[in-house]
């Protein structure tokens, strides 16, 4: 599951330009960075609007935000939420082990 919050929904609208409705934001694994489950690796996004094969997605403020399947290895049995970092100007990710 991915969660967005309004705070993180604003700024993806703004910071890439995100028309009302159509627009898609991808996210992967990369390599380099951390997360509160990941060692070595970190979230990246990118504006995709054709989503091929997601395995996960959700709909925010007409934004498709999801995860393809070839970035399932880094998602799997976890939920993402999706919020904003006010200090950093930046979205920050939290994940949750599904139960």
């Amino acid at each position: 599951m991915i969660t967005i919050t309004e705070q993180a929904s604003a700024w993806f609208r703004r910071e890439l330009a995100l028309p009302k409705a159509g627009a898609g934001v991808r996210f992967f694994g990369k390599v380099y960075g951390k997360t509160n489950v990941h060692d070595g690796f970190s979230v990246g996004m990118t504006r995709d609007d054709q989503a091929v094969a997601p395995v996960l997605a959700t709909q925010k403020d007409g934004v498709l935000y999801y995860v393809d399947a070839n970035d399932d290895w880094f998602f799997a049995n976890l939920d993402l939420t999706v919020d904003y970092d006010a200090q950093r100007d930046e979205p920050s990710y939290h994940f949750t082990p599904q139960a």
